[in-house]
């Protein structure tokens, strides 16, 4: 693979500087290749930060949805929407769950959860309910999920943030123990299965499992944001799988439409009726086309098996990283399951995410000092060895200046 050159700028006056961007443009993709406007190619191993399942342009995929785009892209939620109903009805079976409601984005959806965890306060006539979040969490940049945000960084100039949320570690049970026994208004417990931005941090499975039992025990709700770790990323379904248990509230997103926007919030009986007409809504969610890119996503994860896949090519991937990079001093944990990598350094590495580019691989870098990747989850054991064989180097040269 040809580097970009590092001179390469594109300009965008009318745009606004929300994004510190590459200097490149993609111009098209074919599996888990994008190729940039000057005809650079590159292999992805961000996926869209975890969106593009499918990978790019997959043929059953494109042609679904050009049918869908000839049929009928967008109807109002004043009327039914059969996609709706096929599309929860599998969300359902894969789950467990019950019901579904469907959005745009992972903010709406987590946007969403809160609202259903107020309203179920509410309910029981609580006047101010409160939700039991994370350090380190991402759950969306609007006003009431960047409250939920453990990220003082990404918080910074917004405030006044919205009140209601009491913040605890990830795995510390006699902290939500406290939290719950020391503010009586408590309705659920939010967090995400594995943080994503946060830099790739998994719950432990038993300690979802306690937490499963003290919401049983409470009669809390037990929320779990999978809109990154879902949709087979880790090798299940929904990473809380691997506990053997099942929320109350589940945000979905990202990989659900590989690159349609689509958001979902899946609710088990304790929340599925929660909402009632007039309480919550959407213009965009639901389309038929997004509903369409659910269903073929599911459809053809399922009949080219690549749940399995991720979970097969991904240990391949960790296993491999564990040892191209043991005993690199500065290198101070490789961490993840299924396609859901996190390299963690003990320095701020935001300058890998240009020299990855430069040498031809799409990745990302979280939390400061946590290389991510999270590629489509067609990716092969060959690809996987490539990504080895392109960033390892560039780590192992990167610590040693």
């Amino acid at each position: 693979m040809s580097a970009a050159p590092a001179s390469l700028s594109i300009a965008e006056p009318h745009v606004m500087t929300t994004y510190g961007r590459l200097p490149i443009a993609l111009s098209h993709g074919r599996g888990c290749r994008v190729w940039d406007t000057t005809g650079r190619e590159y292999l992805d191993g961000l996926g869209g930060i975890a969106v593009n399942t499918l990978g790019h342009a997959h043929p059953r995929f494109v042609a679904a949805l050009q049918e869908q785009v000839a049929t009928l892209i967008h109807c109002s939620n004043y009327y039914h929407v059969p996609g709706q109903e096929q599309l929860a009805a599998k969300l359902v079976e894969l789950s467990g769950l019950t019901n579904a409601f469907f959005c745009s984005t992972g903010l709406e959806a987590n946007e969403a959860a809160l609202k259903l965890a107020r309203k179920f306060g509410h309910d029981k006539g609580i006047e101010r309910p409160e939700i039991i979040v994370y350090e380190k969490a991402f759950h969306g940049r609007s006003i009431a999920t960047l409250s939920a945000t453990g990220n003082p960084k990404v918080q910074a100039g917004f405030g006044p943030l919205v009140e209601g949320f009491i913040r605890v570690p990830m795995n510390d049970l006699a902290a939500v123990e406290a939290a719950v026994r020391d503010n009586p208004n408590v309705v659920a417990v939010f967090l995400e299965t594995i943080q994503g931005e946060g830099g790739i941090n998994a719950a432990r499975w038993d300690y979802l499992r306690s937490l499963r039992a003290l919401c049983d025990e409470r009669d809390l709700l037990l929320m779990l944001d999978e809109v990154q770790c879902g949709i087979g990323r880790t090798g299940k379904w929904f990473a809380h799988q691997w506990a053997g248990i099942k929320p109350d509230v589940m945000p979905l997103a990202k990989g659900l439409g590989s690159g349609v926007p689509i958001g979902a919030v899946v609710c088990g009986p304790r929340a599925a009726k929660i909402f009632q007409p007039g309480n919550h809504g959407t213009t965009f969610g639901g389309n038929p086309l997004s509903m369409r890119a659910g269903v073929e996503t599911l459809r053809i994860m399922e009949e080219d098996g690549l749940m399995e896949n991720a979970a097969t090519v991904g240990a391949h991937l960790k296993a491999t990283l564990l040892r191209e990079l043991e005993g690199v001093a500065g290198v101070t944990e490789v961490r993840g399951y299924g396609l859901m990598i996190g390299i963690e350094l003990d320095r701020n590495c935001g300058e890998i995410l240009t020299r990855a580019m430069e040498a031809g691989l799409l990745l990302s870098v979280t939390a400061d000092r946590v290389i991510r990747l999270v590629p489509p989850l067609i990716l092969t054991a060959a690809e996987a060895d490539e990504i080895v064989s392109i960033l390892c180097p560039i780590i192992k040269t990167f610590l040693s200046a």
